[in-house]
């Protein structure tokens, strides 16, 4: 049985002593509770800084599993480019890999490496037709990484004019222009694709 919302709030009687900071309360079950407490600040305070520890350093083997695992993608899919089923696999290893580091690693490494494991998987997908993930791998790329990634951007455009979704590939494609600039010459001719195509829609309707 699950356990029901708490709906009250309990204010317990708590002070604190000016002079040494620390807590106390008459309330017997309280008592261990604040030791611990205060144990935790005095071995904070009895640091040379007061600070906690840095945390353990990125661990070098995951990155490098990390890394064989898109290489490994990247040459199976030059490899076989009509069948990205096994660099699918691979690229999916990587990506798993790249997620499940510890909470304590710099979380911007896992962007990077998830934001590039996306974008491969999303051209993956996109050699065997599969637009929809294709779509949304990109997608989970460019939320990792907003610019300086241009490639994503193309590849879930494209993938959505290929699903027939011009109106949301404008939308997206005008987004990624913003953020990339025209130094990305795929983009700009997706772009100038999309309008032509808009431009023949308007004039079947005026017809």
């Amino acid at each position: 049985m699950a356990a029901e919302p708490l709906e009250t709030f309990t204010q317990l009687p708590l002070t604190i002593d000016p002079t040494s900071k620390s807590l106390s309360s008459p309330l017997p079950h309280l008592s261990q509770p604040l030791a611990s407490l205060h144990n935790l600040q005095r071995s904070l305070l009895s640091l040379p800084t007061q600070i906690p520890p840095p945390p353990l350093p990125t661990n070098p083997k995951r990155s490098a599993q990390i890394q064989k695992m898109r290489d490994q993608g990247n040459a199976s899919l030059r490899k076989s480019p009509t069948n990205p089923s096994e660099a699918i696999q691979l690229y999916t290893y990587g990506i798993e890999m790249a997620l499940g580091r510890p909470g304590w690693e710099p979380s911007q490494l896992v962007r990077e490496e998830a934001s590039l494991l996306y974008a491969n998987r999303a051209q993956a997908y996109m050699a065997g037709q599969m637009w929809a993930e294709g779509a949304a791998d990109a997608e989970c790329s460019v939320e990792c990484k907003r610019a300086g990634n241009g490639k994503a951007w193309w590849r879930r455009g494209k993938c959505l004019v290929e699903m027939g979704r011009w109106r949301d590939a404008a939308n997206w494609v005008k987004e990624g222009l913003e953020v990339e600039g025209e130094k990305e010459g795929e983009l700009v001719m997706l772009w100038k694709d999309i309008e032509k195509h808009e431009e023949e829609e308007r004039r079947k309707e005026g017809r």
